[in-house]
């Protein structure tokens, strides 16, 4: 993975709002590679909310949001960020090689191919397997070997362990570690206690950001 040194995340005071009622207000922060920030708050304090707008799926009250000095809309943002959601985002009726053939045609290749993908996650012999009859632990390892195929700098991850055991938490956590180690970066939602030592990790307390 190559990265232009100038390469940085910007968001200058973004406000945002739900029903009439602030989220968060002037919140700032950067991110540069080999750095995660991990987004933490209460149920409610606008951490998917933020995700969604830094993904373009929604449009913030103010602020504004910058990526190697461009405006995100203006710039290679979108197609240099990946983002996983609560939902694993996998096509149920393909197979799990049809899905990450689906992904990877849209984007860059990354370092895997999706037979290294797949046994990197622990799904190795799983290639022709339906989605639609996988564990909801398995579905979520699909979508992480999607990140691996690809060639993404920003992981967008919304609580990413969620429907994993231990072995599937220690699995991401090594996952992120390979990914900034290599000039990547991570933005991400948890209620998981991350172990991620020697980490360049920032945290931002939303229900802090009023």
């Amino acid at each position: 993975m190559e990265h232009l040194p100038q390469i940085k995340l910007e968001v200058a005071d973004l406000s945002c709002s739900r029903d009439d009622r602030l989220l968060f207000s002037g919140l700032n922060f950067s991110l540069s590679p080999g750095q995660v920030l991990l987004l933490e708050g209460s149920n409610g304090s606008g951490k998917t909310t933020l995700l969604r707008v830094l993904c373009g799926f929604r449009e913030a009250d103010d602020g504004q949001i910058f990526w190697s000095g461009q405006p995100i809309t203006e710039s290679t943002f979108f197609a240099d960020t990946a983002y996983v959601g609560h939902a694993d985002g996998t096509k149920k009726e393909l197979t799990v090689a049809e899905n990450l053939r689906f992904a990877l045609a849209l984007s860059r290749s990354g370092k895997y191919s999706i037979e290294a993908a797949l046994e990197k996650v622990q799904l190795a012999g799983y290639d022709d397997n339906l989605v639609q009859t996988l564990s909801a632990g398995q579905k979520r390892r699909v979508s992480l070997a999607r990140l691996l195929i690809t060639d993404k700098i920003l992981w967008i991850l919304d609580e990413p362990f969620t429907s994993l055991d231990r072995q599937g938490i220690t699995l991401i956590e090594n996952l992120i570690y390979e990914h900034v180690k290599q000039g990547g970066m991570v933005i991400l939602t948890s209620h998981h206690d991350l172990s991620l030592p020697q980490m360049n990790l920032q945290r931002i307390h939303l229900d802090s950001c009023h």
